[in-house]
């Protein structure tokens, strides 16, 4: 049976809160340097997107609010209990990958 697009919209939004409890709050180890790495986006990609989105819907948002929303608290305060300085290895990674580098 197929979804409606309601349910899409639901599910699809679960899928979203599901992510963010996972990166968040389940993996706060995983740096967003590592997610840049691996997958090509991070926490704050998630929240420019989210931004992004909002917007396009005319609901005006800061890049902080959405940081916000996304990490479930200030940046500053997520940053401060979870994110590492990143590493040589990491930046010579992230590095590479960068148009025109590797």
């Amino acid at each position: 049976m197929a979804a409606t697009d309601h349910e899409t919209t639901a599910i699809e939004a679960d899928v979203f809160r599901r992510l963010l409890q996972h990166l968040m709050r389940d993996r706060p180890d995983v740096q967003n340097i590592d997610l840049m790495i691996g997958a090509g986006f991070c926490r704050n990609c998630l929240a420019d997107w989210y931004r992004e989105a909002a917007e396009a819907r005319g609901i005006a948002m800061t890049k902080d609010e959405a940081r916000e929303t996304v990490y479930g608290e200030p940046l500053a305060q997520w940053k401060a209990r979870h994110q590492r300085e990143a590493t040589q290895e990491q930046l010579a990674a992230f590095a590479a990958l960068q148009p025109g580098k590797g």
